[in-house]
Parts: C-alpha cells; structure tokens; sequence
C-alpha cells in the first residue's frame, strides 16, 4: 500500500488525474481476474481518497494473448478498461504470436478493442512490421510506453518508437509504471518527446487525453480521429514516403 501511495503521489504530481490499474493476467504466472483486481482497486482508492489524493483510479489488466483470453473477456474473468470495450492485450516478447491477425480479428468480431501494449518492446516487431500495422487498420488500437520514447528501455525500443510515431500508427502513450524508482509513472517525458518528434502536439494530446477519455466513455472507435498514418495505404506506410495532411484532407483527397 505505501509503494502505491507513493506511485499515485508521483503520477499526480506530473499532471495526472486518471490512473488505470492493469497488473498482468497470464494463466499459469499471474493469477489475477476481475474477481481480485476489483477490491484491491476499491481499497487502494479509498486510501487516495481518505489522503486527499486526486487521482481517479480505473480498472483493467494487461493481458497476456493466449487462447484462453477470448473465454475469459466472455465470462467476466477478464476486466476491459472501465468495463468498456477496450482492452490491453499484451503479444509475447520474443517470439512471434501464431495467427496474430486472426486473434486480433475475433476479437474486433466479438465487438472488443485490443489495445496492443508496448510493442516497441518486442523482439519480434521489426521482422513483423507489416502486421502491426494491419492490425491497427483493421481496429486494433497500438500504444507505447512514454519511457521508451525518452530511451529508458534502451537505443532499440527507443528506435521502434520513434518509427512508430513517425509512422503516425500510435493511439496512446502510456506509463506502463511498475514502481517508483525503475518504472515510475511518469508521462511528461514522453510526451514533451513525442511533441518535438511529430511536431504536432494536437496528435501527442490525442494520445494522452482525448483517446483515453473515449476509452473511459466507452465510444465507437469509428467516430474517432484515427492517427495520422492510418489513412494511408500500407505499401506507401512501410515505404516511409507518406506526407502528414489535415483531417479534413484526409477524409476528402
């Protein structure tokens, strides 16, 4: 409880005001469900309340993609974010996922956003580029962890990022905080970084608040600004030669 405390105190002193708990569903290794992650998430707000913390805590978990999942979301075993139809799936870091896109697809038939965690980690990302991307053309959504866009997860998941935004494929920047020395939630790094890569904070804003909020509000992803790249067709994406336009231009040209 004090290392929480500690965290939540860090992350609302860099600007924070809604926090997601999501620890690690993967049957076999971390045997967390709604079933446990529900009350330790009451209690630890609770505490933040009695403290006069001001951060909104929410619920969710970073799943692991494994077969089980799908039965899991089903049945309840599993939290969505906020009990909304977007959920953190979180691919295997070193060896490629076996028919990663039709998972993805029954997932988005089943009527679930799979947001795709930290795939600038992943060993396997550069080799299977192209599916990253059709993943997000298709509906999943891609986010990136704020530390490695600020090189704290070393030169290559730092690179990944960089091509990623560069790409403009990224819906969310997020902390991925695991503690309050190696891994704290800290954002602003990141996101001043993202800023000056895209040059376009409109886009890093929609990464970091208004994508979020529509998580939280459970919105149809279709009525959603798409990231800036996905308009674009995937040859001219992975060729690196495509040229940023307005929404508008976008939607019309």
């Amino acid at each position: 409880m004090e290392t929480s405390i500690a965290m939540a105190r860090l992350a609302v002193a860099d600007g924070t005001t809604h926090l997601a708990c999501t620890p690690h569903i993967y049957p076999g290794v971390y045997a967390n469900s709604t079933a446990t992650i529900a009350p330790a998430l009451q209690t630890l707000q609770a505490e933040l309340d009695a403290l006069d913390i001001p951060l909104t805590l929410v619920m969710g978990a970073d799943v692991h993609m494994v077969p089980e999942v799908m039965e899991g979301l089903k049945k309840g075993r599993i939290p969505t974010l906020h009990g909304s139809r977007y959920f953190l799936l979180e691919p295997s870091h070193h060896v490629p996922v076996p028919h990663f896109l039709a998972q993805i697809e029954n997932f988005l038939n089943a009527g679930y956003v799979p947001i795709l965690t930290h795939p600038e980690r992943l060993r396997w990302l550069d080799e299977h580029y192209d599916d990253f991307i059709q993943a997000a053309r298709i509906g999943a959504w891609l986010q990136i962890t704020a530390g490695a866009i600020t090189g704290n997860f070393g030169p290559s998941a730092k690179k990944r990022t960089e091509r990623l935004l560069s790409d403009g494929v990224v819906h969310i920047i997020a902390s991925d905080a695991h503690s309050i020395d190696h891994r704290p939630p800290i954002m602003s790094g990141g996101v001043t970084e993202a800023i000056r890569l895209l040059r376009d904070e409109a886009e890093v804003i929609r990464m970091v608040k208004e994508r979020p909020q529509a998580i939280l509000d459970n919105a149809e992803p279709d009525l959603l600004p798409a990231p800036l790249g996905l308009g674009y067709s995937l040859p001219i994406l992975l060729a690196g030669k495509f040229t940023k336009k307005s929404w508008f231009n976008r939607l019309f040209n």
